[in-house]
């Protein structure tokens, strides 16, 4: 490929996880004309999830380009990951389609896996269709209508039925179209044939149409007006309303058939043409001006020769290579390359046109969500709201294998949290470790897989530690002496201290009380630094909070005493002194809120209190019909594979948030295992 892009819309294919999303793709291609021969995930022949972490698992890791032209017209596909760990890059497509094409499963009780699409479709105003995929198996069983009922219940907009089945001894063969009134026999790999309306339908078809058009008639007066005077409108002006509503999102068009043997597909092809919204339109509706160049940062990608490509859409002007842009982040930045993206293949392009989608080179500090345009008349404030980044749910310590790869690994962490907002790298400064957060265990692991393949890092994961703490639970009044002599000066100090508990969150607390002299002032920082230092390990191997120390007397030698002294004498001082002071475990206890369909508030609740959880109530999901929202305080110890345990038991779209809520003390069996465990870690090798 090389020259130019024409001007196209842009569709996005999402759906839950296993619907179908790639062999749709394939169809779409393949009836376009784009392929001559359709490729299938599961002999890794598709474009679609082409890269290796994708083709290794099966499965949609990331987003995928496609470009092809139907009945003459441009359009890039964005074929989205379904499985809910990948979703970030869904929400960032989602923001640049012109339309959506929702992909679901025909069994109604598989409706609630598209609720989280469906609702974040509905907040962000995207104009979207539904194609109920699959309806070739066990077609005796599948009803449209109970799939469309189940879908409704998680849809702000009223799902719209488009097409009535036929059927041929219960198996769907062909539908009627609600707007033409013509009736269509699938034929496969070939477009359908056009038949007489099986005289069994007509009613039927009758009364989905009328429906249809009531729908429409709730926003155009003269439409209401035809229908009360039981006049048919014309098809004309019926396409003109769906297309108007569409873009408007007023209404969600409900599509169906078979992706694996083409059928329904040209329908769909259709639909689209005559009835998705334009560039332009989507740009209004985003808000951004039309004056000179103006584009989206959807994606980042780091290839091996390309160094770093920002994924792209134009909505005005004509980008060109070496183009100088300004960001609304406040960066500036020149396109130094400009590439046309077909699935895992990269082409050098000399321009793109509005409503291309290409990849642009070496725009550095260019995030994810940025507006970039030429300078003149470019305004920050014009950029659209962009979605925050999904919160981190599942984190990995991650080690480097090779010595020396510390700062190697670092880098390469960034660029993939880049490319992936996600994704988010923490230094934990209680444990020493650094850990790599993001939307579940394949998510990391797919990361780690790029992290090898890309950056050629090869590091060690395991489960985080957590970040126990000890405290005390009773004062004591202790004294501490250092005193060494090993010939020449020796070492000597002497100190008196108060120990008292203090409330939790209050933290270490030194305070001087020296009076008379006992103790030269050059000695007492030195006290309070051992104070500190030793408060870092404990009796029980964890840093010591919430305990006051008070420096009442003590003792010095004009010759022997040194600031070291003085602070080994506070280290002797505490390690007494704690011991008699009933030490205790505390670990931290996170606020966490699991929100799940209603049907499995119970078990959100058993699984919390499973994990030595305290629930605090729940309460409906705010804006989200069918659903519930658990409160628990649940040990941190506790959390790594939560979410892991929800979604198997929410069909893959629980979820929860957290935060740190409080440090409690535990006791018992749980607290002899941790003990044991942390010496054991402490352990010389």
């Amino acid at each position: 490929m090389g020259g130019n892009i024409a001007t196209s819309r842009a569709v996005a294919l999402v759906g839950p996880y296993t619907t179908g999303k790639t062999t749709l793709l394939e169809s779409l291609l393949f009836t376009a004309g784009t392929l001559h021969r359709r490729g299938a995930v599961a002999d890794q022949s598709s474009l679609g999830d082409g890269s290796p972490e994708a083709r290794s698992r099966l499965m949609g890791v990331e987003v995928n380009i496609a470009s092809t032209t139907f009945l003459d017209e441009a359009w890039t596909i964005l074929d989205c990951p379904g499985s809910v760990e990948f979703q970030q890059d869904t929400r960032d497509a989602l923001m640049v389609a012109d339309v959506a094409v929702v992909v679901v499963d025909p069994e109604p009780e598989r409706a609630v896996m598209a609720a989280p699409l469906l609702k974040f479709l509905n907040t962000h105003a995207i104009p979207h269709m539904i194609f109920i995929n699959k309806v070739d198996r066990d077609g005796t069983g599948i009803s449209i209508r109970a799939c469309l009922e189940a879908l409704q219940l998680y849809s702000d907009r009223p799902l719209i039925l488009r097409e009535v089945p036929i059927r041929d001894s219960g198996q769907i063969t062909g539908y009627v179209d609600l707007v033409s009134e013509r009736a269509y026999h699938y034929k496969a790999g070939q477009a359908s044939d056009l038949i007489e309306i099986p005289p069994p339908l007509i009613e039927r078809e009758s009364e989905a149409r009328q429906g249809l058009l009531e729908h429409l008639a709730d926003y155009d007066d003269q439409l209401l007006e035809d229908l009360l005077n039981d006049l048919s409108p014309p098809k004309d002006a019926v396409y003109q309303d769906l297309k108007r509503d569409l873009a408007a999102d007023l209404l969600v068009p409900v599509f169906f058939g078979a992706a694996e043997k083409d059928e329904g597909v040209r329908r769909l092809w259709k639909a689209l043409r005559h009835e998705a919204p334009t560039h332009d339109i989507t740009a209004a509706r985003l808000g951004i001006a039309d004056s000179g160049v103006r584009a989206s940062v959807f994606k980042s990608w780091h290839g091996r020769h390309t160094g770093k490509l920002s994924l792209l859409r134009l909505w005005s002007g004509e980008l060109k290579d070496g183009t100088s842009l300004k960001a609304s982040n406040g960066e500036s930045g020149k396109v130094s390359g400009l590439y046309a993206i077909q699935g895992q293949e990269v082409s050098k392009i000399t321009s793109l046109p509005a409503g291309g989608i290409g990849a642009a080179g070496r725009l550095e500090d260019i995030p994810t969500g940025t507006l970039i345009g030429t300078p003149v008349g470019f305004a920050a404030s014009n950029a659209p709201d962009w979605p925050t980044p999904l919160p981190p749910l599942f984190a990995l310590a991650l080690r480097p294998t090779r010595q020396g790869d510390d700062v190697k690994l670092t880098t390469a962490l960034a660029r993939l949290c880049e490319e992936d907002p996600s994704l988010s790298v923490e230094h934990n400064a209680d444990t020493s470790e650094l850990r790599l957060w993001g939307q579940g265990d394949i998510h990391l692991q797919v990361s780690l897989a790029r992290l090898e393949r890309l950056f050629h890092i090869d590091v060690q994961a395991e489960q985080p530690l957590v970040a126990y703490k000890e405290t005390i639970r009773k004062g004591t009044v202790v004294q501490g002496r250092f005193k060494r002599q090993s010939g020449g000066h020796g070492q000597f100090g002497d100190v008196h201290l108060t120990i008292a508990p203090l409330p939790r969150g209050s933290g270490v607390r030194f305070e001087d009380q020296i009076t008379g002299g006992v103790i030269p002032r050059q000695y007492i920082p030195a006290v309070e630094a051992g104070v500190y230092e030793w408060a870092q390990r404990g009796p029980l191997g964890f840093p010591v909070v919430d305990f006051a120390v008070a420096l009442t007397d003590g003792s010095y030698h004009v010759v022997d005493s040194s600031e070291a002294a003085f602070k080994s004498a506070a280290g002797v001082a505490l390690r007494d002194g704690v011991a008699q002071c009933d030490p205790v475990l505390l670990e931290p206890i996170l606020w966490v809120e699991a929100c799940v369909p209603a049907d499995a508030t119970s078990k959100a609740q058993r699984a919390l209190s499973g994990r030595r959880g305290q629930i605090l109530g729940f309460l409906p999901r705010d804006g989200w019909h069918g659903w519930d929202c658990v409160q628990a305080h649940v040990p941190q110890a506790e959390m790594h594979d939560l979410i892991t345990e929800l979604r198997s038991l929410t069909m893959g779209v629980g979820t929860f948030s957290w935060r740190f809520d409080h440090l409690r003390e535990v006791t018992g069996k749980t607290a002899d295992k941790v003990v044991e465990l942390r010496a054991k870690a402490l352990a010389p090798a």
